[in-house]
């Protein structure tokens, strides 16, 4: 087992494909919490995230099985596509049924060692300053928010994320860059100041 969880994603997708189900539990492990942070962000319903992902690992399965993957060394991409596309289908499912997901849960993506060093005083601020943030994220049109994310929290770079959402290169650039416009222009328009002092 623990010379399966060395090998690379594309060579345990070959043991699957050859009856190791090991193999494939390994793949669900190794990218289960990045796959479904991805997709809570971006729907911010649990219960549809749940749902989404499993449906994900469904169909990497069944593509899995029909021998439809091609073994490039971009399973982590190929995986998050499969994601990224049940989360437009959802979408349009809730547009087509005039639903509107509006969930008030908070999640503090911000949470992170890098954002929190320095004293009480500069903690506090950081906290305020990165709410200020996730906030202006929310406002921001889907495509826009799942570019900042994809960027920002995954740290991916603007190929991976071009390569995930099925757009060029200057697609997710131009995206990110309106991205930051619209932030500045709703930080503006409610007199948020994102200066850390």
């Amino acid at each position: 087992m623990e010379n399966l969880k060395q090998m690379t994603d594309d060579m345990l997708v070959s043991l699957y494909l050859k009856g190791n189900n090991t193999a494939f539990d390994i793949l669900l492990n190794r990218h289960q919490d990045r796959l479904f942070n991805y997709i809570y962000f971006i729907v911010r319903s649990k219960e549809v995230a749940e749902d989404i992902f499993q449906e994900t690992f469904v169909k990497a399965i069944v593509t899995l099985q029909q021998g439809r993957y091609t073994n490039d060394g971009k399973f982590a991409a190929w995986i998050t596509r499969i994601a990224h596309n049940l989360v437009i289908d959802q979408f349009r499912t809730e547009r087509n049924e005039n639903l509107v997901s509006n969930d008030e849960t908070e999640v503090d993506l911000f949470n992170d060692a890098k954002f929190s060093e320095g004293n009480i005083e500069n903690r506090m601020v950081n906290d305020q300053v990165l709410k200020d943030v996730r906030m202006l994220v929310d406002e921001l049109p889907d495509c826009q928010r799942e570019v900042v994310f994809m960027r920002y929290y995954q740290d991916l770079s603007f190929k991976e994320i071009a390569d995930i959402t099925g757009v060029s290169i200057n697609t997710a650039l131009g995206r990110m860059r309106y991205a930051v416009l619209n932030m500045r222009r709703i930080a503006a328009e409610k007199s948020i100041s994102l200066a850390m002092e």
